[in-house]
């Protein structure tokens, strides 16, 4: 399935100060120059925050994490959990419509939704509160058929039981997920034929049912208020940073952050543009001069270059092209902004070297002395 950016897209992003604490404390997770494995949580806060994950977001989440632009799109649009358009301001309504739930009555489900919601799936409803998507396997198949609206599963549903749950979210309430005729997991619905000696009336929900009900936030969109914030491998302050045994407030390569945890530093220069996806591939590289060119030097410093076929994906051939440009070395690649790693993408051969290769990384690693694939 193709999946494109929304054409309409807000001017810029910024997290939160709060979510950009908690995005800067999952960043500490991982070794210095491996931060690009943060991106699935990072891009999942900001969808959190603004509900649907917008191309400004995929920029900035690309920037606090030293990535090029197009491989954060690459992992956007891959995974399905990324909304790529507006969805409703009350929830985003999710029916599965594989083989357990569509014998069961998915397929009335979609005509409620499309009924009260909008015709077409990721359509906004008319009051801008609903929108809804007929998805894979949710793995409920004993209770089916199902939805996922927001974090919980509604199960055992009917096209009048969604109706209700609809309708009532549109007033406001959080209604109980899990099964919605009373069945207390997956036990068959006439009831339990063996194992009877473990039933325990004094409870009524199961594990999953009475989290949701503590929280009461099933439809709730993460803002940073909620507790723990903090990630639990740093201090209170969830802060990148030095010092022995306590992190302080700065980032991993000493730049100093404020009380509120955002960073100081000048911002990376701002791409002016994508390249357009109905454009041909052929095409990429005249969009490249909407990125800035990195800087090149005229001749290699005291007449002697370093060794670039030591980045991933660069042969005799690609050194000589880089050679051209200007870039002769390590320190040149270390320095690269994501918007000129995408210029140098759309000016070199192949798919994305510069991106894919992570020379960026690559670089600091063999300044640093460590040894690359």
């Amino acid at each position: 399935m193709l999946r494109r950016l929304h054409p309409d897209q807000p001017e810029s992003f910024a997290f939160t100060p709060d979510n950009h604490a908690w995005a800067e404390a999952q960043i500490t997770k991982y070794p210095a120059g491996r931060q690009a494995s943060a991106i699935i949580p990072l891009l999942w806060r900001a969808q959190e925050q603004e509900g649907w994950l917008t191309r400004p977001a995929i920029e900035h989440v690309a920037e606090m994490l030293d990535m090029s632009y197009m491989r954060a799109l690459e992992v956007a649009t891959f995974y399905f959990m990324f909304q790529l358009q507006p969805v409703g301001n009350v929830a985003h309504i999710q029916i599965c419509g594989t083989t357990s739930c569509m014998i069961c009555g998915a397929e009335d489900l979609i005509a409620v939704c499309r009924d009260k919601i909008a015709k077409k799936a990721h359509q906004l409803s008319a009051d801008g509160k609903f929108s809804w998507e007929e998805v894979e396997c949710l793995g409920a198949c004993a209770n089916a058929p199902m939805a996922q609206i927001g974090k919980d599963y509604y199960e055992d549903l009917t096209a009048e039981s969604l109706g209700s749950l609809i309708d009532r979210l549109a007033k406001g309430e959080v209604p109980t997920p899990g099964s919605q005729t009373g069945r207390f997991a997956s036990e068959p619905a006439s009831g339990l034929t063996s194992l009877t000696e473990f039933t325990n009336a004094s409870i009524k929900y199961n594990g999953s049912v009475q989290r949701a009900v503590d929280l009461n936030d099933t439809v709730k969109r993460i803002d940073g208020t909620e507790e723990p914030l903090r990630a639990p491998w740093g201090d209170q302050s969830g802060r990148r940073g030095g010092g022995e045994g306590k992190r302080g407030p700065e980032l991993s390569d000493g730049h100093p952050i404020d009380e509120t945890g955002i960073d100081k530093r000048e911002p990376v220069a701002k791409a002016t543009g994508w390249p357009d996806e109905d454009k041909p591939a052929k095409a990429a590289e005249a969009e490249g001069a909407a990125h800035p060119q990195p800087h090149g030097l005229t001749t290699p410093r005291d007449g002697k270059a370093d060794d670039l076929t030591r980045l991933s994906g660069v042969d005799a051939q690609t050194e000589s092209a880089l050679h051209e440009l200007g870039l002769y070395h390590y320190d040149q690649f270390a320095a690269l902004s994501p918007g000129e790693v995408t210029w140098l993408d759309a000016h070199l051969d192949g798919d994305a070297p510069a991106s894919r290769g992570e020379w960026v990384a690559q670089a600091k690693a063999l300044l640093s002395g460590d040894k690359t694939d």
